[in-house]
């Protein structure tokens, strides 16, 4: 229906989805059921939904390499993922995150906090964001339309990526810790750990920088956090 954010379910478990597609519609969303990866990415294009709900043990593609595909995907880069898995190790929360994920949630699950996981994501996209550009080097950063340009380039960020850089470019020079980012970033309860910084910062780096292993602009101060330089040449500009 016109209105209604539509949810991608892709999960293999009939049950689980049906479940799932209930309480997602009785909350004001319209859901699609994929059992599997296969024509998931062809789909979306068609119908660009407002989030993927992605397992990662599924038939075809699994969850892990579906969201590989997704963010590789020009026409889909404004889609958000949320994980919902039985698959709870630190180590695949935090892969699912470092390929484009907005949030991980884990089996078993509560529906309302389902529930309230995904209007917290789609949410943040909703906020309102204040008018300001701010070139800095190579980089371009816009909040009005939360894009990021380099050498006049756009590169696609997650809503995550983009407020992250954002808020770091706006402090430049500043150094910050994990707990400090979190707090400012982050303001909805979700699987979001200091260390998941480390993420969301190797992915920025791999997106802006000339050579990520030897960055420019996002700086680690060991033992405390990160900092943004800006490059002494680079004629920084806010409006």
């Amino acid at each position: 229906m016109a209105g209604k954010p539509l949810v991608f379910v892709v999960e293999d478990d009939a049950d689980i989805a049906r479940l799932i597609c209930l309480h997602l519609d009785h909350s004001g969303h319209t859901t699609l059921w994929f059992p599997g990866s296969q024509s998931v990415v062809e789909e979306a294009v068609k119908s660009v939904p407002s989030l993927f709900l992605l397992d990662i043990l599924i038939p075809g593609s699994d969850g892990l390499e579906l969201c590989r595909h997704i963010r590789q995907s020009k026409a889909l880069a404004g889609a958000h993922i949320i994980f919902l898995t039985a698959k709870a190790s630190e180590a695949d929360r935090v892969r699912g995150l470092e390929l484009g994920g907005d949030d991980y949630i884990t089996k078993p699950f509560s529906p309302r906090e389902l529930v309230a996981r995904v209007r917290a994501v789609l949410r943040r996209s909703q906020e309102v964001v204040q008018p300001r550009a701010l070139k800095l080097g190579h980089i371009e950063i816009d909040a009005a339309s939360m894009i990021v340009r380099v050498a006049g380039a756009t590169v696609a960020t997650t809503t995550r990526e983009f407020r992250l850089l954002d808020y770091l470019a706006h402090h430049a020079a500043r150094v910050f810790t994990r707990d400090q980012l979190l707090d400012a970033v982050w303001t909805e309860g979700s699987f979001v750990t200091p260390r998941s910084i480390d993420v969301y910062v190797r992915r920025l780096r791999e997106k802006i920088e000339p050579d990520p292993d030897n960055p420019t602009y996002l700086k680690t101060v060991r033992g405390i956090g990160y900092r943004f330089d800006v490059p002494k040449e680079s004629g920084d500009k806010l409006s």
